[in-house]
């Protein structure tokens, strides 16, 4: 009878442990922070222009990479221009220009 238990139970937790690495990857995935992201935003900041679709998608995906960004010297400078204030606005940002740190 012992025997008879070990395959379900094997197969079964086979299945949770994919289950949980599936999951894990996904996280890793959407939460990753690449500022090169945020290239096609880089006229608008510059310029002051309409902020290309693209550019308005990227900001939403990124959006929560915005704090770690602020804390490099480099991006912050980049992200602390007007223009890029106003892409937060023109792209209709839910959280205004930045969120809280």
């Amino acid at each position: 009878m012992k025997g008879s238990y070990t395959k379900p139970v094997l197969f079964t937790c086979s299945i949770l442990v994919l289950l949980i690495v599936t999951q894990e990857n996904r996280v890793a995935a959407v939460e990753s922070c690449d500022p090169m992201e945020l290239s096609p935003c880089y006229v608008t900041i510059e310029t002051g222009s309409k902020p290309s679709d693209l550019c308005c998608t990227r900001v939403k995906q990124q959006k929560h990479c915005v704090c770690q960004y602020m804390k490099n010297p480099t991006f912050k400078s980049f992200l602390n221009k007007p223009n890029a204030k106003k892409i937060a606005t023109d792209c209709h940002s839910p959280y205004g220009p930045y969120p809280k740190c």
